[in-house]
Order: C-alpha cells, then sequence, then structure tokens
C-alpha cells in the first residue's frame, strides 16, 4: 500500500477543493493544479478532496472528473493525500468511478450517501459495502443528510466498519454534535472521524474526533492546522488552575474563524468559497448553473471577513470577480 493509502496518512486537514472553470465554462485544469499545489504548500492542507460538492460535482462529467483528479495527482505528488469524491445516487455508476480512481492512483476515495433515491437503513449498507468491495482503496462515507434527505444513523455506520475493513472513515456533516459523539464511541478502533462543518471542527475533535473536511481550508488552512495542532499537542491545564492548556487556547483560535465561516457559507456553498479564492488571485470566478454568482452585498461579507483576519491586504486593489 503507497503513500496516504489509509486514513492515518490523510492528516487532519483536508479541503473539499472548488473546480476553476474557463470562461466558457470548461475545466480549468491548469489552474486546478496551480490551487492544488498552493492548498497544500501554502495553506498546510494534508490532503484534497477532489470532485466533492464544493469541486460542483454534481455538473461534472465523468470525463472531467478523472482529468480533475489526474491534474491534482500530478500537481501534488508524494505531498499530500488525494481523496476522489465517487459517490453517487447509482450504486453502479459510484462502482465504476470508484474503480476509474483506483486506476488512476487516487489515495482514497469519499462516497456521499446515494441522494434523491432515499434509501432505507439496509439499502444505505448494501450500497456502501458493494462499493467498498470494489476498490482496495480506504473509503470514507460522506453523511451529509441536508443535501441527500438520509441520514447514516450510527449502528449503519458502526456496522460497515466492523464489516467492511476498508470503510475506516467518515465524513459527518450531519449537523448533530449528539450523533457525532455518539459515532466517535462506537466505531471500531482505528476508524477516523472527520467534521464534515467548519464551525463544528473543534467540537468533534472535542469528543474524539481526527479532523475537518473543510472549506475554509481554501483561506484559512494555516489557521486550522495551528488551531487543531494547539488542541492535539498542548498540556491539559493543571489542577486547580481552571481553564487553560489546549482546549482553552484552541477555543480562542475558533473563536476568530467563526466570522470567515459564516461569511463562507452566506449563501450555498461553494458560491462564496469561490469568490473568496479568487481574491487570492485564482481564476475561481466561473460557476456552472444551478450555482449562480455571489451578490454584491454577499461578496462584501466575504471580503469583509477575509480583510478582518489578514488573509487579504486591508486596502488592497483586490478584483472584485
Amino acid at each position: 500500500m503507497g503513500a496516504f493509502q489509509s486514513p492515518k496518512e490523510w492528516g487532519p486537514l483536508l479541503t473539499a477543493m472548488v473546480t476553476p472553470m474557463n470562461e466558457d465554462g470548461s475545466v480549468n485544469y491548469d489552474e486546478a493544479e496551480r490551487l492544488a499545489n498552493f492548498l497544500v504548500d501554502e495553506q498546510k492542507n494534508t490532503g484534497l478532496v477532489i470532485a466533492g460538492t464544493t469541486g460542483e460535482s454534481p455538473t461534472l462529467s465523468d470525463k472531467e472528473k478523472a482529468e480533475l483528479l489526474s491534474a491534482v495527482l500530478n500537481a501534488v505528488r508524494d505531498k499530500a493525500a488525494v481523496v476522489f469524491g465517487a459517490g453517487t445516487y447509482d450504486t453502479e455508476h459510484s462502482v465504476h468511478m470508484t474503480q476509474a480512481a483506483t486506476e488512476m492512483g487516487a489515495h482514497g476515495v469519499m462516497l456521499v450517501s446515494p441522494y434523491y433515491n432515499k434509501p432505507n437503513q439496509d439499502g444505505l449498507y448494501a450500497h456502501f459495502r458493494k462499493v467498498a468491495e470494489s476498490t482496495d482503496l480506504p473509503v470514507m462515507i460522506y453523511n451529509i443528510q441536508g443535501r441527500t434527505a438520509v441520514n447514516v444513523q450510527t449502528p449503519t455506520l458502526v456496522r460497515l466498519a466492523s464489516d467492511v475493513p476498508n470503510i475506516c472513515a467518515v465524513k459527518e456533516a450531519s449537523g448533530n454534535l449528539a450523533q457525532v459523539a455518539e459515532v466517535c464511541a462506537s466505531v471500531p478502533e482505528g476508524f477516523r472521524v472527520y467534521s464534515g462543518d467548519d464551525i463544528l471542527t473543534l467540537p468533534v475533535l472535542s469528543v474524539g474526533g481526527i479532523g475537518v473536511v473543510s472549506v475554509a481550508g481554501h483561506v484559512a488552512g494555516k489557521q486550522i492546522m495551528e488551531m487543531m495542532e494547539t488542541f492535539f499537542s498542548s498540556p491539559p491545564p493543571s489542577a486547580g488552575e481552571g481553564q487553560g492548556g489546549g482546549a482553552y487556547a484552541a477555543a480562542q483560535m475558533s473563536k476568530k474563524l467563526v466570522p470567515l465561516i459564516n461569511a463562507l457559507f452566506i449563501t450555498t456553498n461553494p458560491i462564496p468559497v469561490k469568490y473568496a479564492v479568487s481574491l487570492l488571485g485564482f481564476k475561481t470566478t466561473v460557476y456552472r448553473l444551478p450555482m449562480i454568482p455571489p451578490t454584491d452585498e454577499q461578496k462584501k461579507a466575504v471580503k469583509g471577513a477575509m480583510r478582518e483576519m489578514n488573509l487579504i491586504p486591508a486596502k488592497a486593489a483586490v478584483s472584485p470577480g
């Protein structure tokens, strides 16, 4: 098994990468390579998720997804993990995409719950198991009821983690911290739980999570990474000292991230984050319908939050996108 082909090697910060596009709406693969290198080298991401929802995967063809994966693998090489969003609402299509990613050298696949057709829990189990058994890559389940209409319940996830060896991580975006805590307490040892919500990264770490699959990592990866490292590495407060130690310091860092995260989700993801990334000099202001550009008010909110965190100069002549 090669480098990064275990969630233990994926690290704590994976950003779900946006897909740069040319003015005619085609995928800009050169810009994708440049962005991938920036996210790893400058924003300190330990991994990237390609062709996820933030990458506008519903509007990408299979060919575009494959070429995007190839471009990013070529760009980052052995510097970071590259996880491919292979899940769809069709089990056989998900198998096809998973096998293609395996052949191309992806370090893992992410499988979103089948959307729109609303399978029950036994259907979810059968779907994920069949797709996972089509590859020897590690598999991350993506639980996001807000987009799929179906929640992967904890017993189902535990059953999958126990029965299928390469299902070894989950991106938990249920928004239900009680459920995340239950997952962390129930899954087998070594199973990796990632927050799927930037705003809940620190709370998820506090109940046993290992990291985050992030959107904000595009522009504040260094700050998120520092927060997580502080949480994991700093000693706890001494007895009788009250608040302090790693958790307290990480909480102060987390508080500073809240206005930025709120701005990045002021409207449907990835609309705000593509604009935010454009403020750093990347060609990410083209969207595919049904995604549309942000309003002037939304741009103002994103730019203001980035300036507040000194992510762009306070008086810089930045293109409004």
